[in-house]
């Protein structure tokens, strides 16, 4: 037959005692972000230092005081018992017998016992030759001989009217415990001098000095802990407002315009409190002019470019009429239909990207996701500027090493930004080589397209994208273009949530990389293809691009 037992269940361990180890890295992120955790530490540390070294000084002291209080009643008691046994030694007039000498040395003693207060006592002869009447050495209850050293014994024989001292470890009932030990000679008529010592108990003083010094400690223990209390309600009175104040500035900064700080009393945080809000107040008033003129701006630039389409439309049909009939007109005649056809496409691009922009301003772009290799859109957009590359001069080369797999995007904008970034890369390059690369991780996908022309100046790229802005503004399009087309694209890039960005250095040309996010959401992470790039002749060359290319040299 078998028994089970009960098991007892193990208790589970807090949690606050299993993270442990996280606790540096708590208090530390505590300390970095916490005001009043920080004051309250520094003021504990200090006090607490401060404490301790007042302490430590006033237990000395006391010590000090309470053993040289001590030492001085032992030595006037010792002093006035061994005047009144000295006196009563020389009082006596019969000493002739051993037995009477005897009993007056016992009785000398028992007035030094009585009169000194002493715990114990013991008298030794000096000259052991001395006459056979000599009273002999005493030792009292409770005296240990071996306390007196041959130091003391020596002081002592050697000078007759002077007190010695010192500190001694006496044997109680309790142990061992602090005491002093004062010796002096006493002079018997007809015999000759003695060594007195007197024991004198310091535990007394001893339990008054650890009573007073955990007084003490508990007295600053307290004090300690009260600094902090009153440390933490002052910071808390301060804090407080100040933690108010932030919150509310984060609120107004996330857009809360109505956000307010409360206001209590007429002191300075009070008076803080209404600035700011009077500062809030005035915030508000401009953000909402501004967005009411910003929406004006918007509306008008949205209903005039829905209002001249219908012109537009009609001013192409007649400029495409008269441009198909331009052989038939004489040169200067055919020459301006075709400048009319031009600036008329021209300005029907500008309109586009002008309805773009207000769409982009309004808010009110949505994506069309589809699957697509951005490899291949790459490939599909080098191939649909290939004539105008081959104008220019510029030999584009595509290198994919990754981008092939689908990735869910709007590949109408996508194959736009593209477009429009090679675009710009013909037209900057010089008429120079141009490298399109398309790369990808698990995170994301990438395309770079890098140019080696003319450049920009230092702090240029920061404006690349800022709408109608030209890096050099005596330059004319030479393939059209409205000065809108970097800041929709940059728009797009943001839209998938990606990123757009620009390296450029005068004389070396420009590098453009476009970086999508995989599975949607924000990008978060590096883009597969570097920004900065060093690249060389060497380089170009290993690609099959033969043309001679002076990195160092700006457009001539």
């Amino acid at each position: 037959m078998t028994t089970a037992t009960a098991s007892t269940p193990r208790r589970p361990v807090p949690t606050v005692v299993r993270g442990w180890r996280s606790w540096p890295a708590r208090i530390t992120a505590l300390w970095q972000r916490s005001l009043r955790f920080r004051t309250i530490l520094i003021t504990l540390a200090l006090t607490a230092v401060t404490v301790l070294v007042a302490f430590i000084w006033m237990a000395l002291a006391i010590q000090n005081e309470l053993f040289q209080s001590r030492l001085r009643q032992a030595l006037s008691s010792a002093q006035r018992a061994t005047v009144a046994a000295q006196t009563e030694l020389d009082a006596a007039v019969d000493t002739d017998d051993p037995v009477t000498a005897q009993n007056l040395m016992n009785s000398v003693l028992r007035t030094l016992s009585q009169q000194s207060a002493a715990d114990a006592f013991a008298s030794y002869r000096i000259d052991t030759d001395a006459s056979s009447l000599a009273p002999q050495n005493i030792d009292s209850v409770g005296f240990d001989p071996a306390i007196v050293t041959p130091e003391l014994r020596e002081l002592v024989r050697s000078n007759v009217d002077t007190q010695w001292w010192q500190s001694v470890q006496l044997t109680t009932e309790a142990g061992q415990g602090p005491g002093l030990l004062v010796g002096q000679q006493l002079v018997v008529q007809g015999v000759g001098p003695y060594e007195l010592y007197l024991a004198y108990n310091l535990e007394g003083a001893s339990a008054t000095l650890a009573f007073v010094q955990v007084t003490l400690w508990i007295a600053g223990l307290a004090l300690v802990a009260l600094i902090g209390g009153i440390t933490w309600f002052v910071l808390r009175s301060v804090t407080v407002p100040i933690g108010e104040a932030a919150e509310t500035s984060a609120q107004l900064a996330a857009g809360d315009l109505g956000v307010r700080l409360p206001v209590r009393g007429d002191d300075e945080l009070a008076v803080l409190g209404r600035s700011f809000n009077a500062m809030a107040d005035s915030i508000e008033s401009q953000i909402k002019e501004l967005a009411d003129l910003s929406l004006v701006q918007q509306r008008f630039v949205s209903d005039v470019s829905h209002e001249l389409r219908t012109p537009l439309t009609t001013i192409r049909l007649a400029a495409d009429m008269i441009n198909d009939q331009r052989e038939s007109f004489d040169p200067a005649t055919a020459r301006a239909a075709e400048l009319l056809y031009a600036q008329v496409q021209r300005f029907e691009s500008l309109l586009t990207d002008l309805l773009e922009i207000s769409r982009y301003d309004a808010g009110s772009v949505q994506l069309e996701l589809e699957p697509t290799s951005l490899a291949h859109l790459a490939e599909d957009v080098i191939g649909s500027l290939h004539q105008l590359a081959e104008q220019h001069g510029s030999d584009v080369r595509l290198l994919a090493p990754g981008g092939h797999s689908l990735v869910e995007m709007d590949a109408r904008r996508v194959r736009r930004i593209v477009r429009n970034l090679l675009g710009n890369a013909i037209e900057h390059g010089e008429g120079r080589p141009i490298v399109v690369t398309v790369d990808s991780d698990q995170n994301a996908v990438a395309l770079g397209v890098r140019d080696y022309g003319m450049g920009m100046r230092p702090g240029e790229a920061e404006h690349v994208f800022d709408r109608f802005w030209r890096a050099d503004p005596s330059r004319t399009r030479t393939i059209g273009g409205s000065g809108l087309g970097l800041s929709i694209a940059l728009g797009d890039a943001r839209l998938h949530g990606g990123r757009l960005e620009v390296w450029s250095e005068l004389g070396r040309g420009s590098h453009f990389v476009l970086t999508l996010p995989r599975r949607g959401g924000q990008l978060a992470g590096p883009s597969p293809i570097t920004l900065d790039v060093d690249d060389d002749s060497a380089s170009l060359e290993a690609m099959g691009l033969t043309q001679p290319i002076d990195l160092a040299r700006g457009a001539s």
